[in-house]
């Protein structure tokens, strides 16, 4: 039987690891980026070292309208059914309410919030008909943590949580499973220049594992929510 999980923003970090994980139990990988090279290198990796896995790729800007549309419109005319929503794409710019610039906010809200909003609109009615799916948001600590230079991306992830929360409450009489995902620091592409070891961070890796370990509970179970911090705590 062949599964499909739909990870936004999958070349890198959390989401790359995700669908390495997914790889290993034989899914078909549907995924997108701003990076039309870094996605033909992640097919070629993905597809060489998992023999039963094919990925499916489109260029998208997903804190763009249109972008995001079209490969909505992508996705669909693949005649797929989605049995994994991982909402990973997201972007952190620092900065304070009281001191970053006026577009921050809506920038902030496009990338980390409507972006899931909408696709997981566009995909989660099929998953209701079939009684079957599950859709991860990637949330963050900075979800339920308020904290200084978090400025708008703390606001956005606040409202994804919230999103998330809502969803569950829809969607479980249907079957459809929603879990937020809450990790803390994790080393990807967002603290790069931070001068820590590597050892202070949560690996990419593990919050792909916990992700996976949720998806193959028996459908009697849901995982509603995952707080994932570094051994040593937030930094």
């Amino acid at each position: 039987m062949q599964r499909y999980i739909l990870v936004t923003g999958g070349t890198k970090g959390i989401g790359r690891a995700v669908i390495e994980q997914f790889a290993k139990d034989g899914f078909h990988i549907i995924t997108c980026s701003r990076n039309a090279s870094e996605l033909q290198k992640l097919k070629i990796e993905i597809e060489q070292g998992h023999t039963f896995s094919k990925v499916f790729y489109k260029e998208a800007d997903l804190s763009n309208k249109e972008s995001m549309k079209a490969f909505i419109d992508y996705v669909k005319g693949l005649k797929v059914k989605i049995d994994v929503l991982v909402n990973n794409s997201g972007l952190f710019i620092p900065g304070k309410i009281t001191e970053e610039d006026d577009e921050a906010l809506p920038f902030m809200i496009n990338t980390n919030l409507y972006s899931a909003y909408y696709i997981t609109k566009a995909f989660v009615g099929d998953m209701i008909k079939r009684r079957s799916g599950h859709i991860f948001n990637m949330c963050s600590t900075a979800s339920i943590t308020p904290y200084i230079n978090g400025g708008s991306y703390c606001i956005s992830k606040y409202a994804m949580y919230g999103m998330t929360k809502v969803l569950r409450e829809e969607t479980k009489e249907h079957n459809v499973r929603v879990t937020a995902i809450l990790p803390g620091a994790t080393l990807t592409a967002s603290w790069e220049g931070v001068d820590l070891p590597p050892e202070r961070f949560m690996k990419s890796e593990d919050v792909a594992m916990a992700i996976h370990n949720a998806y193959i509970l028996s459908e009697h179970s849901v995982v509603e929510e995952m707080l994932i911090r570094p051994q040593l705590g937030d930094i």
